[in-house]
């Protein structure tokens, strides 16, 4: 591929709302090794203004219609998480690499059919598990893996996000639980896949997936709508290493407190806190060791950091990091990771957890 830029194409690229316009679009317009060469959404004056928006010479409202007529070395599916599936196919079945929001699919069946998809056609694929590539992160699983805290005995996570109670219209679909995007797959998916990437996966998991909400006001049209979608999960769990774990993840009406996570060892603690969710906002890390009375903010190196300073703080950063990696897989004919095969483990996760929680029963987890 030389010095070529990779030439990509989103997808779901209305500029009037959604994810890309928030993440991806101003994320890649600071990649220099990224080009955003093409824009697709449901309706042509939308394509169009939205390829206008972004500075892209291609618009198209027909996604076959992209694929077909244009040369792009990667397609990202940014849509509703329903549409995952049949959109998602007909790019593998079009001989293009993929990039797809999580989850991966509205289930884990659809998940299982796009890997399998993916690895028969030797596609290279991501999904965007966007915590694997945050600095923050990737330099907490390397101070574990370098005994910073010893020998890691038990963590704890919690997640607390307000504003369940009243949605815009565009957001109340989210409601069904059979559509695919629920606190347990998005908010708490996010938080324990990177929960798994630092510290390894679960042998076993007992959980407790609840809807305390059962109601949502929408906005605009000022009615109530019945509620299916989970909006607590509580688990606990062993890791393969043996590591102990408890989880708490929840959408509550007021007053979230935010995200930590903390990290047990024989030899120290570690913690990372967010106001927001640390897939989308900033993190800070936190570390404590025999000789110290006190967890001290640890400063993330610099080398970490894979992405132009330009790239905008918040939702586009994370967004770039993951990028930038699949950049360089494309061009060296490598698969990284997050892949569909990630996002398969972390789908049949969520399912020990959901029959956990049907049954009462702990759960074996068993990985793609």
């Amino acid at each position: 591929m030389g010095g070529r830029k990779i030439r990509v194409g989103i997808i779901g690229a209305n500029v009037g709302y959604g994810w890309t316009p928030r993440s991806h679009a101003p994320a890649i317009a600071e990649m220099p090794e990224i080009e955003f060469s093409a824009v697709c959404t449901s309706r042509e004056e939308t394509a169009k203004e939205s390829a206008n928006a972004y500075g892209v010479p291609l618009a198209f409202n027909n996604h076959k219609e992209m694929l077909d007529k244009t040369d792009l070395d990667v397609v990202a599916v940014v849509v509703r998480v329903p549409k995952h599936y049949d959109l998602a196919m007909d790019v593998l079945k079009a001989g293009k690499n993929i990039y797809t929001e999580w989850p991966l699919g509205a289930n884990s069946k659809e998940a299982e059919e796009m890997t399998h998809l993916a690895k028969e056609k030797g596609l290279l694929t991501m999904v965007g598990l966007q915590s694997r590539a945050a600095p923050v992160f990737l330099y907490l699983r390397d101070l574990i893996n370098e005994k910073y805290i010893g020998e890691v005995l038990s963590a704890n996570l919690r997640q607390f996000s307000s504003g369940v109670l009243s949605r815009p219209p565009g957001r109340t679909w989210q409601k069904d639980v059979e559509l695919g995007a629920t606190t347990l797959t998005i908010p708490f998916g996010h938080s324990i896949d990177a929960l798994c990437m630092c510290l390894g996966e679960f042998a076993s998991v007992s959980g407790n997936v609840s809807t305390k909400v059962p109601q949502w006001h929408e906005q605009e049209t000022n009615r109530m709508v019945q509620v299916s979608s989970p909006d607590t999960i509580m688990i606990t769990g062993i890791l393969e290493s043996g590591t102990a774990v408890s989880a708490h993840v929840s959408a509550i009406p007021y007053h979230g407190s935010g995200y930590r996570f903390e990290i047990y060892g024989s030899e120290g603690t570690l913690v990372v806190t967010s106001n927001d969710a640390p897939s989308t906002g900033s993190s800070k890390l936190w570390g404590g060791q025999p000789n110290g009375t006190d967890l001290v903010e640890l400063e993330v190196p610099e080398t970490y950091t894979k992405v132009p300073s330009s790239v905008p703080s918040g939702a586009p950063f994370n967004i770039a990091q993951l990028w930038d990696r699949f950049a360089k897989g494309i061009k060296t004919n490598t698969e990284v990771e997050p892949n569909f095969s990630t996002a398969l483990t972390r789908h049949k996760l969520l399912d020990a957890i959901q029959k956990s929680s049907d049954t009462g029963i702990t759960q074996k987890v068993y990985g793609s």
